[in-house]
C-alpha cells in the first residue's frame, strides 16, 4: 500500500535513539554529534520506491559527507511478516549497494513512532542544533508499481540536495516541502500507530 510522510512540524527536536547495526554495533544519535546536519532516513530492503532510488541516495550520502552531513538509515518493518527486511538480509543489502553509513534496525519500532515515520523511504533532515530542517521527498522519481507509474524523471535527489545545500550553509530551507510517497511502514500486529 502506498503512504506519503506524516510532515511533521518543522524544528521539532529529533527524538533519541539507540540502535544496532546487523552486526550488533550500536549507534545513538550522540554519534553523530560532531556534524553539523544529520539526515536520518527510514528504509527497507525489499521496497521498490526505495530500490528506486537507492544508488542515488548512496551516491548522494557520500557526495556530502565531506561537506558535513551524517546518514543514518533505519529499517523498522514487522519481520516476522517480511523476512527479507530482517537484520541479517539487512547486511546484505548493505554490501550490495555500498552503504557507507549505518543501517540501523529499529525491532521494537518504537524509533519509528518517535519520529513519525509513515513510509519507506521517508526522509528527516535536522540541522546542528538537531531541529528538524526538511520531511519529505528525495526527489519527484517514481518507479513502477501496483501502486505508482513511472515518470521518467531521473533520481536525482533534487528535493534533498538543495534542502542540504541550505542547512550546511547556514540558510533557511524552504518550507515548501513535497512529502515522500513510498511503501507503507509494515507494523507489527496490535503495534499500529494512529496514523497507520
Amino acid at each position: 500500500m502506498r503512504h506519503e510522510s506524516l510532515m511533521q512540524d518543522l524544528g521539532t527536536q529529533a527524538p533519541a535513539f539507540a540502535l544496532p547495526d546487523p552486526n550488533g554495533r550500536i549507534f545513538t544519535l550522540e554519534s553523530f554529534q560532531g556534524s553539523p546536519a544529520l539526515l536520518v532516513a527510514f528504509i527497507c530492503n525489499h521496497c521498490p520506491f526505495v530500490q528506486h532510488i537507492i544508488e542515488g541516495f548512496v551516491k548522494f550520502a557520500a557526495e556530502y559527507a565531506p561537506k558535513g552531513l551524517a546518514s543514518v538509515a533505519i529499517s523498522s518493518n514487522d519481520v516476522a511478516e517480511f523476512p527479507e527486511d530482517g537484520p541479517a538480509e539487512m547486511g546484505h543489502f548493505a554490501g550490495r549497494h555500498g552503504l557507507t553509513f549505518p543501517y540501523l534496525y529499529d525491532e521494537s519500532q518504537d524509533i519509528a513512532k518517535a519520529f513519525g515515520a509513515a513510509c519507506t523511504p521517508d526522509f528527516f533532515l535536522y540541522d546542528a542544533a538537531r531541529r528538524l530542517a526538511y520531511r519529505g521527498r528525495f526527489d519527484a522519481s517514481r518507479p513502477q508499481t501496483d501502486h505508482s507509474v513511472a515518470n521518467g524523471i531521473p533520481v536525482t535527489g533534487a528535493d534533498l540536495r538543495a534542502a542540504v545545500d541550505a542547512v550546511l550553509a547556514g540558510r533557511p530551507v524552504s518550507a515548501n516541502q513535497v512529502p515522500s510517497m513510498g511503501c507503507s511502514m509494515k507494523w507489527k500486529a496490535g503495534n499500529e500507530p494512529v496514523w497507520a
